[in-house]
């Protein structure tokens, strides 16, 4: 998984870019941990919980994206996709236009675990 993180210019916030296969992430992480150490470490109690065999899956539902735990995986899937709510335009499916929505990205627990300490040293929420 490559990532990177910079402090956007124009906002001052700090901005997480993901290559394409994972950059649902980059949102994820922006809008649901941002730089609330609170959010962060309830993240990190949920990984290790799963890690640990305490819990088999977690899923911490956030306002946009909500995150699934299990011992294998990381998944990040977008809230409206779960709620099956997005609605295409009828001007667009009229035309038989494909769209491929990326609604969901995973990664392995040990890799995620990682991503998240390297945004709370990035974003210094530790």
């Amino acid at each position: 998984m490559e990532y990177e993180f910079i402090d956007d210019p124009i906002t001052g916030q700090a901005r997480a870019k993901f290559s394409l296969e994972h950059q649902l992430l980059g949102p994820w992480l922006e809008t649901e941990i941002g730089h609330d150490i609170d959010k962060l470490s309830s993240v990190l109690a949920a990984v290790d919980a799963v890690s640990n065999g305490v819990e088999q899956e977690l899923i911490v539902t956030g306002n946009e994206y909500s995150l699934t735990i299990n011992r294998d995986d990381a998944i990040v899937n977008m809230n409206v996709m779960l709620n099956g709510e997005i609605v295409m335009p009828d001007n667009l499916t009229a035309d038989a236009l494909q769209f491929d929505f990326q609604d969901g990205v995973s990664c392995g627990v040990d890799d995620f675990r990682h991503l998240l300490l390297s945004w709370a040293k990035f974003t210094k929420v530790t």
